[in-house]
């Protein structure tokens, strides 16, 4: 079968193209932003990718056109796909249909921390081989890749809760209809498609209320929305954990959670000694270990497992270092993530300054939806230098004041560059905070400091 996918690479379909490919499909797709990881992952696997969605690549009439949620009417191609009446379906709803009602489904949703959940408990499974398949929103370090497709009974995929496609507006992960789900948190994120926290809240009861009798639902205690969402309405068995006390805790054995040990009922059942920093690492640690220990896998297990976890690409993934010098990218782009990822840093780090140098990319964050709660995200930083692109809706100088000298607003990106490595120092902890490419700064202050 031919397929073509619009929208090719973002994660998720990219993903999905690869999982079609390892199915024996012939994969075609476009799409109008093209860059790394996603395009290097699709270059390995031969597909043929356009740049951008001229109607004429379909004229190579596909079996079935793919349309990912970033297209919308107006699209060239989506309006030719239409005149044509050629056939299409979302991504998630041809995953279901084709691969997920045949499998053992775990997925991880929450609004931070799925896609570094969703690669630890793959490589739970995988290290105590059950060689899952999977489907992750970014590439897993342990496999150099986010997606693949096995003749194992469990596939891992992560459950997000953007919505599908223009055609339907239901959250993605009401189409996986996972047997094992982790809830990691709920906040207020996506304000492009969702107009307050109770549209959101109003999502994961629908995922939850589909799940069957005989799965699990494994979520934190201390999260109020989730409390909210299974007040709303549960029928499946539930599995809580907590940072502080309960049947499931941690309990951190050094300084920024390098080591940690797992308890059940107040016992220690497994300890993780690891390479990844900050208590919220250990806490999806946590889920992931208790998501595996309900398909069979023992505690001590997937604790060994995770003493083996390689993180994923740009969560707080170390691109450089030298002199005591780190350069770390990092995905946050969500007050909450950006603190949490500073106050790993921060935990992690004896001495030396924390920069953290942010882009406002995320339809979320371009709204300004979360501009006043943006200071306090950064109590752990000494310097924080933002990007204000020309098309951003409102004035970042304007909502920055408390942090007064610490915080610079930039209109260039060299400028940032040039900021940087004319102060830098030895042991500085320096953080690129962003969903995108960021106008090639890492890679421009790495080549800079080199």
């Amino acid at each position: 079968m031919h397929i073509h996918i619009l929208g090719i690479c973002g994660t998720f379909m990219g993903g999905l193209a690869q999982i079609a490919v390892e199915l024996g499909h012939e994969v075609t797709g476009s799409d109008q932003n093209v860059y790394p990881p996603m395009s290097d992952e699709l270059s390995k696997l031969d597909i043929d990718v356009t740049n951008g969605y001229d109607p004429e690549v379909l004229d190579s009439k596909p079996d079935i056109v793919l349309v990912g949620n970033t297209l919308s009417r107006g699209n060239p191609s989506i309006e030719y796909m239409l005149n044509k009446k050629m056939p299409y379906m979302s991504g998630p709803e041809w995953l279901y249909s084709q691969v997920l009602r045949h499998k053992h489904v775990l997925a991880v949703s929450g609004t931070h921390g799925k896609t570094t959940t969703t690669s630890m408990l793959c490589w739970i499974l995988e290290y105590t081989g059950l060689n899952p398949s999977f489907l992750i929103g970014g590439v897993a370090e342990n496999f150099n890749k986010s997606a693949r497709y096995t003749d194992s009974e469990y596939f891992v995929i992560e459950a997000d809760e953007y919505d599908t496609a223009f055609f339907d507006k239901r959250s993605k992960f009401i189409h996986y209809h996972p047997n094992v789900l982790i809830i990691n948190n709920i906040e207020y994120d996506h304000a492009d498609i969702f107009h307050d926290l109770a549209a959101i809240r109003a999502q994961f009861h629908n995922l939850v209320r589909m799940l069957p009798e005989n799965a699990v639902v494994v979520y934190p205690l201390e999260d109020e929305e989730i409390q909210a969402v299974i007040s709303m309405g549960c029928w499946t068995r539930l599995e809580p954990f907590s940072a502080i006390e309960g049947e499931w805790t941690i309990s951190e054995a050094n300084k920024g959670f390098c080591n940690f040990s797992v308890k059940n009922n107040e016992k220690e059942v497994g300890s993780v000694k690891w390479s990844t920093i900050g208590e919220h690492n250990a806490m999806n640690a946590l889920a992931a270990v208790i998501a595996a220990k309900n398909i069979g896998i023992p505690v001590d297990k997937a604790c060994e497992a995770l003493s083996k976890f390689k993180s994923v690409k740009r969560r707080l993934e170390c691109i450089y270092a030298l002199k005591g010098i780190r350069i770390y990218d990092d995905f946050a782009h969500h007050p909450t993530a950006i603190r949490e990822s500073l106050k790993a840093l921060r935990s992690a780090s004896e001495d030396g300054r924390i920069i953290a140098i942010i882009e406002p990319r995320s339809n979320t964050m371009r709204m300004g939806v979360h501009a006043e709660a943006l200071p306090e995200a950064f109590l752990d930083a000494d310097l924080v230098y933002f990007f204000q692109p020309d098309d951003l809706s409102w004035n970042i100088d304007e909502y920055m004041g408390e942090l007064g000298s610490r915080c610079q607003v930039f209109m260039d990106v060299d400028k940032i560059v040039n900021t940087i490595c004319n102060d830098i120092k030895d042991k500085d902890q320096i953080i690129i905070m962003s969903n995108g490419a960021f106008n090639g700064v890492h890679r421009k202050i790495i080549e800079r400091l080199s």
